[in-house]
């Protein structure tokens, strides 16, 4: 064993080690859409004297914080998104309402002097006729009130308690602050200097413009005395609910802005349990499914492969735990997604290794496996950093569940680069330097040809004579796909255009028309209702808030028996439209820098090529799910910017091994060079893509109507992806070339241009 290989074994091991002791003794952190419960986005809005900039935002975030600490949600989440938009994360909270209520509520509370009782009709000072404050007290009295003496930034502390001595009921006591404190006192003193009885004598305490006590001072409080400074009590007939809440909104304090729900979703603990438990079995059986595959095509070399691919199971997964990662239901569907594309730099290795052993069939079976990680390092380099790019798209650009598969998805091909280059490699070179199995041949997997390789050796099919055929096919399918967008319509999920989209279970089995005839009698005529997923019911309305969700409930249980809320999702419009407007901006950058890396790395005829492949496959699954009419959403744009990097890694692999044979052979046509890498790498791209499928169809099967569109989207997208990395991609190239370059010189006669120093016409300097 060479001292590279025994590097690499022990930093495999020393990695494994740290992974399995981080799995063994920390939690993951679940999404809300995992372990259930609600999660608001609240937008600070502008007010008349308070712009609503990233400080104003900051101390929002502090007054919410408190107001969800005294709610006694376990383990809330509070983060400042952007300038002015907070995420509130509240677990195990199914009924948003109250929440909502506490939190977004402004709270401004104030002192006021009461001038006196304000005749009906009253609303200016007769002296100067300015607008006065004019509110009703507990009992319906109209009471003039004066300007705002004490405000509830002045409060310390607010708690509620029931008084059974006096029999006053629930109470509210109010601490507060020394400075505050003296303005209390001198505010009733003033008070106490009135008659007893007389209106004047109270102090009106007011909250969001409502006057919730006005006290009289007690008449044993003498003229300017006042009551002392640390406190005082409201009293108002409270029931246990409204002392408590009260006191929360003044212990919070006053937002310095008003704050508006643009965003809720809602999932029930039952719907993440079933999505953990669909995620887990498809990552089992996909990995299973897999894990034989590449065991039946490489035999020995396959199974060591196998032992890779799990221990990147166990590093991804630790790195994501170790990180702190929130998992989301979108990131678990990247954890199992990235199983499959793991064994495609395996793949690309082995591949290359049965290409030496059969050049040179003499050669020794760790050299040939040697040469094959050397000549496959580019190409997995290339392809990993183009889906790294559309997980860093999904990142920057995505919002809430999609920035949590963008991360996992990252995660997972860093470490499938890992387990492929240190793990595999230093397992496979053990196994190399063994006698036994570099003697017999059909033990290894990798000193004879795959089935696929020898059929196509044999068969030698003449592919791009006329490349502008296979530009037809494609054309055709953009054309069909085109046809569905513009004859179906893309059917946007609530999540671009604005709405609420709520999914109920029923204890009655309710049909679609009788719970659309129920719902319109109700009100809700304009409701769009399906099915969900085990007779689930899915409601799809406009602008709709918490108590109208709540009424919608109500009357469709007058026909299912006990409803139970399973997801809810509310977007508010001018949400929708930002989110939507990032998506095509999403798209747009995904094709631009995926044009620049191209150029960069290959010709740019090459990078054209594989744009222009890469827009064909985006086309066509987009219109395949308007044909079908499936819903666009935030989850599908994950699964389509993933496209995007499959697609662009299968074009990588077909152009990097172009690059290397045209670089060896400088007189052969392209068009000759083209087929012959097309050739060599099918196998590649058929053993890579059946690794994903089985993934896929798992997570078709298993995962639920949740995951059901992302794993079509992509099923759709490797199909596609597949077919225009080799019928659209190379020949869009090779008609590009065809009309750019120059004819080449004629043989025996004398040109500057042929006594040139030869150089690869496939590379312009940039280097792995």
């Amino acid at each position: 064993m060479t001292r590279a290989t025994t590097v690499r074994a022990v930093l495999a091991v020393a990695v494994l080690l740290v992974s399995v002791y981080i799995t063994l003794t920390m939690s993951p952190r679940l999404g809300l859409d995992l372990q259930g419960g609600t999660r608001m986005v609240l937008q600070a809005k502008d007010s008349a004297t308070v712009e609503a900039d990233r400080e104003t935002t900051d101390r929002t975030l502090e007054v919410l914080r408190q107001r969800v600490d005294s709610l006694g949600v376990a383990e809330p989440v509070l983060t400042r998104s952007g300038e002015d938009r907070i995420i509130v994360e509240l677990p195990d909270v199914q009924d948003p309402r109250q929440a909502a209520a506490v939190i977004g509520r402004t709270a401004q509370l104030s002192f006021h002097e009461v001038l006196g009782a304000a005749p009906p009709g009253t609303d200016t000072a007769p002296e100067t006729g300015e607008k006065r404050l004019i509110l009703p007290d507990e009992q319906g009295t109209r009471l003039d009130l004066g300007p705002v003496r004490l405000s509830g930034a002045g409060v310390k502390d607010a708690t509620a308690f029931f008084e059974a001595q006096q029999a006053v009921g629930w109470t509210v006591k109010l601490d507060f602050h020394k400075d505050a404190g003296k303005d209390w006192t001198k505010l009733t003193g003033e008070a106490a200097c009135h008659p007893a009885g007389d209106e004047r004598r109270r102090v009106a305490i007011v909250l969001d413009e409502k006057v919730i006590s006005s006290p009289q001072v007690d008449p044993s409080v003498g003229c300017q005395a006042g009551l002392p400074s640390g406190g005082t009590q409201i009293t108002g007939s409270f029931t246990a609910k409204e002392a408590r809440d009260l006191a929360l909104l003044i212990k919070g304090g006053a937002l310095p802005v008003p704050v508006e729900i643009v965003e809720q979703r809602t999932v029930g603990p039952t719907l993440g349990a079933a999505a953990i438990d669909a995620s887990a079995q498809a990552a089992l059986i996909g990995a299973a499914a897999t894990a034989l595959f590449i065991t039946f095509v490489y035999r020995l070399f396959g199974a060591l492969a196998a032992v890779a691919l799990a221990a990147y199971g166990v590093i991804s997964y630790a790195a994501l735990v170790g990180l702190g990662v929130t998992l989301t239901l979108p990131g678990l569907a990247g954890f199992v997604l990235a199983i499959g594309m793991a064994v495609d730099a395996n793949v690309l290795v082995f591949e290359r290794a049965r290409e030496e052993c059969q050049d040179r069939p003499t050669r020794s079976l760790r050299s040939a496996l040697t040469t094959g990680f050397q000549k496959a390092f580019s190409a997995v380099a290339d392809s990993n950093i183009t889906t790294l790019l559309a997980a860093g798209l999904l990142f920057f650009l995505g919002s809430g569940p999609v920035k949590g598969f963008g991360v996992t998805l990252a995660i997972g091909v860093i470490a499938s680069m890992f387990s492929a280059l240190v793990i595999a490699r230093a397992l496979t070179e053990i196994a190399a330097g063994s006698r036994f199995v570099s003697d017999y041949r059909g033990v290894n997997g990798i000193a004879r040809p795959g089935s696929v390789r020898t059929w196509l050796t044999r068969k030698d099919p003449q592919l791009f004579r006329k490349p502008v055929q296979w530009l037809v096919i494609s054309t055709v399918l953009v054309a069909v796909a085109v046809a569905g967008i513009v004859v179906r319509g893309v059917d946007l999920g609530v999540e671009f255009t604005g709405g609420r989209l709520v999914e109920y279970s029923t204890s009655r089995p309710v049909d679609v028309e009788t719970a659309r005839s129920t719902l319109a009698d109700a009100g809700f005529g304009d409701a769009e209702i399906t099915t969900a997923g085990d007779g689930d019911i899915s409601v799809r309305t406009g602008k709709l808030d918490n108590d109208g969700e709540h009424a919608l409930r109500t009357a469709l249980a007058t026909e299912g028996g006990e409803t139970t809320k399973v997801r809810d999702e509310l977007i508010g419009p001018s949400l929708g439209d930002e989110l939507r407007r990032n998506a095509l901006i999403a798209l747009g950058v995904a094709v631009l820098v995926q044009l620049a890396y191209l150029a960069v790395r290959f010709r740019w005829t090459f990078a054209v090529g594989s744009v222009v492949a890469m827009v064909h496959d985006v086309i066509i699954v987009v219109g395949a799910f308007a044909w079908l009419g499936r819903p666009v959403d935030g989850i599908f744009l994950a699964a389509l910017l993933t496209v995007i990097g499959y697609s662009v890694n299968d074009s990588v692999v077909v152009f990097d091994r172009v690059r290397e044979l045209w670089a060896g052979n400088r007189k052969t046509p392209l068009a000759t060079i083209a087929r012959r890498a097309v050739l060599q790498t099918v196998p590649r791209t058929v053993n890579t893509g059946m690794g994903a499928l089985f993934i896929l169809v798992a997570l078709a099967v298993l995962g639920g109507d949740s995951l059901a569109d992302f794993a079509l989207a992509l099923l759709i997208g490797i199909v596609v992806g597949t077919w225009s990395s080799v019928f659209t991609a190379v020949p869009g190239a090779l008609v590009l070339e065809h009309t750019t370059t120059a004819p080449p010189p004629v043989p025996g006669k004398s040109s500057r241009r042929a006594r040139a120093p030869r150089r690869d016409p496939l590379d312009n300097g940039a280097r792995v």
